[in-house]
């Protein structure tokens, strides 16, 4: 129906079906059809027709002078946001938990920035535990699946998170789950509860952590200070198990893997922007020993 009244909107400017035609790209029967399929609907003739043109009718000046404006402005946002969706410049809005937007992937943040200076993100770090739905975003990182009607969530692979101590922890480093029992520990709040696996049978270990934090940087901190041994994402140690900083103990045992989801607003068609950045991460990710991919 919007088009039916472009159609009229423009006939009337332009004083002829040809002109019209001419200016919105369409064949003159489909310029016409389309007149004619309004007047039908409204049951009112819209134009006088003549050899000499077009001219408005009572009830088609009364029409005109109604739409015409709302019909051209609303052709021009409906232009604006296919634009928007198919531009590779613009802004885009991201959201991802702070634990793995910020240290984990600042290599990508640098990269991505690099290659596609067009594009302007707008990056929301939450707390991992935040519902994110309510934040304009157009695509985003969660941990863990949500039940939430707004927005679509696509599982794209999993991060473990792994026992970890320092050289400097004064204890003695435990050789069984028994003797993990008794050790001081460090804890973020999402990992105050420790649920291990060997991958042949789970244990769960009541702990008494000496500090937690609601931030894992800094329960990343005081265990690299010596403070305890904790369990965190592999996303956050692997640089400083790598450097020498931490070690992993009590191999093979480790967290549940923790499911990682790209999340996108459900009654939104993606931009090429944010396909890009879809991407672009994923390909990055998979080349993370601390990210394992999921296979479709």
């Amino acid at each position: 129906m919007l088009d039916n009244f472009k159609a009229f909107v423009a006939a009337a400017e332009q004083g002829s079906f040809t002109n019209a035609a001419n200016s919105m790209g369409m064949t003159i029967s489909t310029m016409s059809r389309r007149v004619q399929e309004l007047e039908a609907h409204l049951g009112a003739e819209l134009f006088h027709r003549s050899s000499q043109g077009l001219t408005l009718t009572i009830t088609g000046r009364t029409y005109y002078q109604e739409c015409a404006a709302f019909i051209n402005e609303l052709s021009t946002r409906i232009d604006d946001l296919q634009k928007s969706i198919t531009s590779m410049e613009g802004s885009l809005t991201v959201a991802m938990p702070t634990n793995l937007g910020s240290g984990p992937l600042d290599e990508f943040w640098q990269s991505f920035a690099s290659r596609n200076p067009q594009i302007l993100l707008r990056v929301h770090l939450v707390d991992p535990l935040d519902d994110i739905s309510s934040l304009p975003i157009d695509i985003g990182l969660q941990s863990g699946s949500r039940r939430n009607s707004h927005l679509i969530q696509e599982r794209i692979g999993t991060i473990t998170p792994v026992l970890v101590a320092s050289s400097s922890f004064s204890g003695d480093i435990p050789s069984d789950i028994e003797a993990l029992r008794q050790s001081a520990s460090v804890a973020a709040d999402l990992f105050g509860e420790w649920i291990l696996s060997n991958g042949e049978r789970q244990e769960v270990i009541p702990k008494q952590h000496v500090h937690t934090s609601n931030d894992m940087k800094v329960i990343l901190s005081l265990v690299k200070a010596g403070a305890g041994i904790a369990l965190l994402p592999l996303s956050i140690v692997q640089r400083e198990i790598e450097n020498g900083n931490l070690k992993r103990i009590l191999l093979p045992w480790s967290g549940l893997p923790r499911e990682i989801f790209f999340i996108r607003p459900y009654q939104r068609t993606p931009s090429v922007r944010a396909k890009r950045f879809e991407e672009e991460l994923l390909m990055f990710l998979s080349e993370q020993p601390w990210f394992q991919l999921h296979e479709k």
